[in-house]
């Protein structure tokens, strides 16, 4: 049995796991951002609900271990922003663990329990707020030991002219210290900056998206040139995977009609050739973060047993 966590900036999620079909989720507890000792206290709380000892924990978190040094970025929770938090958890805690990235545990659950199943290599995007994503091969997680593989959302590669007819697009300064990545375009942030750069109007991601759906010219063109600028680094990422499925989280994965368009461009923009979609949205119905991080927390364990 392992205990899994979701650890996001607000809630921290906990689950017991035994088997890929059997995770049962816990109650929710509010994450102690500022104090490292209430951060573990929360966790021990956790693990007391599941009642009997695990043999590991396994953590989701926003943020990504450096697979060199083993520390963690992660902006949202100060806490435990530049620890070595695998390690120092094993001393609080006296048991082992394993931290994974967010995205990764999605791309995760839906390699292996939603919309990737039965598929060898599965890529996993985020459309949320911002870009991210996760890449999974053989049923295994390409950054097991930390890093940034997946992370299709940062560096300078957006088109500087977009949409048909085509307009100028400026290399948005991201948050990642560049200019012109995915992720300026990408999310919900991404569609209000291009509506306003567009057309100079500030609405949420909300109202245009409503707006689209109900036939508004601006906001067709707002996604026109959202779709377009995002489609070709999702192909090229489609080729350089090999990917045969992608299935897509976030806010904007509730927009069917959205992930329908997006499917269209991208497959007529990649050199294999589907006859069925290929970008869909995501199918986990449980937390995706909890049920990643429980696949990943139980082959852990279950390669610490073997190697015993």
């Amino acid at each position: 049995m392992i205990v899994s966590f979701d650890i996001g900036g607000s809630a921290i999620k906990g689950g017991i796991a035994r088997s890929m079909t059997d995770i049962v989720p816990l109650a929710r507890r509010p994450t102690p951002r500022h104090d490292f000792a209430e951060f573990v206290a929360a966790l021990c709380e956790v693990i007391a609900e599941a009642g009997e000892r695990p043999d590991c924990l396994s953590f989701s978190i926003a943020g990504v271990v450096d697979p060199d040094t083993q520390t963690l970025t992660c902006a949202n929770i100060r806490c435990i922003h530049g620890r070595h938090l695998a390690a120092d958890l094993e001393v609080e805690l006296g048991y082992p663990v394993l931290i994974a990235n967010d995205a990764d545990c999605f791309a995760m659950a839906e390699a292996m329990s939603g919309a990737g199943r039965g598929h060898r290599i599965v890529f996993g995007a985020i459309l949320g707020t911002g870009v991210g994503g996760g890449l999974v091969a053989d049923g295994r997680l390409v950054n097991a030991a930390g890093g940034f593989a997946g992370e299709w959302g940062h560096g300078p590669i957006i088109a500087s002219s977009a949409g048909n007819p085509p307009v100028a697009i400026p290399a948005y300064a991201c948050g990642c210290g560049q200019r012109g990545c995915v992720d300026t375009v990408g999310g919900a942030r991404g569609i209000e900056r291009l509506h306003k750069t567009l057309h100079g109007l500030e609405l949420s991601s909300e109202e245009i998206i409503g707006q689209w759906l109900r036939g508004e010219d601006r906001a067709e063109r707002t996604i026109d040139v959202m779709v377009d600028l995002v489609a070709s680094p999702l192909a090229l990422t489609v080729n350089i995977t090999g990917a045969t499925i992608v299935p897509v989280g976030g806010g904007l994965s509730n927009v069917e009609p959205l992930l329908a368009r997006l499917d269209e461009a991208v497959r007529a923009r990649i050199l294999r050739k589907f006859g069925r979609p290929l970008v869909v949205p995501s199918e986990c119905k449980l937390e995706p973060g909890l049920i990643g991080a429980a696949l990943l927390g139980l082959q852990y364990a279950g390669e610490r047993i073997h190697a015993a």
